[in-house]
């Protein structure tokens, strides 16, 4: 079993004929991810590569292809439009790789989500794969393999660093997730921990954090009141200066609540393993995979 994807996922991808959107289409296809749609207004009637059917509207890609998530390359000033109509066509999970939609749209974006059926995971992520079967997202398929440990991330590229040191270390994975960094997104940490900590394939768990906000506290919360599957937790940003703006949209710090200081203290407060340096994240598994088993 995996989370959120698998081999029978269908995809739309919105966007398809932009350069970043064929490109990663391709990919996602050449990985074996099943892309039976493409959407770009006014390119109804035409293929990307003879491969996949472009349609006008979300809507439409669905009665005729059936597909049941979205990838999104739509740009940001267009783009929380095209997560609210792929909501409106009942699509179950948006991923929406789009950088830079303004905090004001994805408010917007989030409130006409609530209430319906539609997960979304983003905007300004890597995406979701569950190797082997489905890769919906911008990430390097042949750096994972299939295996126990979820992970999730708020680092794009930390996620692939963290892959690359567990598959060379014979660690597999069982679905992965980029949440994304932006201040308002989708799917949070606790909630994808809570997916995992319900998936039976999933045996542990890898969390990425970074500074800024307060999901890492909050996924602590829930690893101690429910959660028994043995976690290991990197959080980036311990040496960023006090009191210099960081570049990455999340990284916004209120009061002590958004430190790594206030992080960390959370997660060893119920017990959760800290892995200090990113060089050590492989290892770092390794070695809560063989305490949970011993």
């Amino acid at each position: 079993m995996s989370i959120l994807v698998d081999g029978s996922t269908r995809v739309v991808v919105q966007g398809i004929t932009g350069r970043a959107g064929s490109f990663h289409a391709r990919a996602c296809l050449d990985y074996g991810t099943r892309i039976v749609a493409g959407v770009t207004p006014g390119r109804g009637g035409q293929k990307l590569d003879d491969r996949v059917p472009i349609f006008d509207s979300v809507a439409e890609a669905k009665q005729l292809t059936g597909c049941n998530a979205s990838l999104i390359f739509v740009p940001a000033s267009g783009a929380v439009d095209a997560m609210l109509e792929t909501a409106a066509s009942g699509i179950e999970l948006i991923v929406c790789i789009t950088e830079g939609i303004p905090i004001l749209d994805m408010v917007r974006a989030r409130r006409s989500l609530e209430g319906t059926s539609t997960r979304l995971i983003g905007p300004n992520c890597p995406g979701v794969i569950t190797p082997g079967q489905c890769k919906i997202g911008i990430m390097p398929g042949y750096i994972h393999k299939p295996g126990p440990v979820g992970i999730v991330s708020r680092s794009g590229t930390l996620t692939y660093e963290a892959v690359w040191q567990l598959s060379q270390t014979g660690i597999g994975q069982s679905s992965c997730v980029g949440i994304g960094g932006d201040p308002v997104h989708g799917l949070g940490l606790r909630e994808v921990i809570e997916m995992f900590d319900r998936d039976p394939a999933t045996e542990a768990i890898l969390v990425i954090g970074e500074i800024g906000g307060c999901e890492e506290q909050e996924a602590a919360v829930f690893w101690e009141t429910s959660s028994r599957k043995p976690t290991a937790v990197f959080l980036a940003g311990v040496t960023a200066p006090p009191g210099r703006r960081m570049g990455h949209a999340g990284a916004v710090i209120t009061g002590t609540s958004g430190t790594v200081a206030a992080k960390i203290e959370a997660f060893q407060a119920v017990g959760i393993p800290i892995i200090l340096s990113p060089a050590d994240i492989g290892k770092g598994m390794a070695k809560a995979l063989a305490a949970a088993v011993t």
